[in-house]
């Protein structure tokens, strides 16, 4: 297993002291070995970059890292995701829909949104996917849903953000809300006429959230 070295680096890196401050921070949901994103990550960003050139995807270590206890190994599952992209194709993404499912929180759900944005501009067909998805009862499937085209900017389907987004409105979940908020506020930088007219038009059913975060720099 050629992870186990990464396992036992990171453990060499716990810090009690900021684990207990890293806890805090995520309402004692998660343990922590207590470490920074800049030395955890360099603990495995070579390796990751040599296995995208290598054409690997081995969802083996993911899953080792989101079976330890501590929320670093989570993110090293998720990071190597983000390295090995290129590498998925869309029979991979029920596997990422496993990982979004698992101890899922905001930090580790919000890693794998570029994960399936990238699944889905190589494969538009996964666009369909994406609207069960708006549509599931797990709210981090949603969450992925509504904001998997962060970062598009021209890119965009505006008609697909629409549908997702209406699939989720009267909502009254912080996270389901926060993301249309997000994906309009993300999008608006590209065209704020069509984020002004979306929200204009759907204002009777969306959050007061929803509306803050998407009006922000209308």
């Amino acid at each position: 297993m050629w992870y186990i070295d990464i396992f036992e680096q990171l453990e060499e890196l716990r810090n009690p002291a900021r684990a207990v401050q890293m806890e805090a921070y995520m309402r004692n949901q998660f343990s922590f070995l207590g470490i920074s994103a800049a030395p955890r990550k360099a603990v495995y960003q070579k390796l990751f970059r040599q296995a995208s050139k290598d054409d690997i995807v081995d969802f083996h270590f993911v899953e080792a890292c989101f079976s330890r206890l501590e929320r670093e190994f989570h993110y090293a599952g998720v990071d190597y995701l983000l390295a090995i992209q290129s590498n998925l194709s869309q029979e991979h993404l029920p596997k990422v829909k496993e990982c979004i499912m698992k101890k899922s929180w905001w930090d580790t759900v919000d890693g794998l949104d570029g994960v399936v944005g990238c699944l889905v501009q190589r494969y538009p067909e996964l666009k369909n996917t994406m609207i069960d998805w708006s549509l599931e009862d797990n709210i981090w499937i949603r969450r992925v849903a509504i904001d998997h085209q962060l970062l598009f900017k021209e890119r965009t389907d505006t008609d697909l953000l629409g549908k997702i987004i209406k699939n989720n409105l009267n909502n009254t979940e912080f996270f389901i809300n926060k993301a249309i908020g997000w994906s309009l506020r993300d999008y608006s930088k590209t065209d704020p006429q069509w984020v002004a007219k979306f929200i204009e038009e759907n204002r009777a059913s969306m959050s007061p959230l929803s509306i803050r975060e998407g009006s922000k720099y209308l």
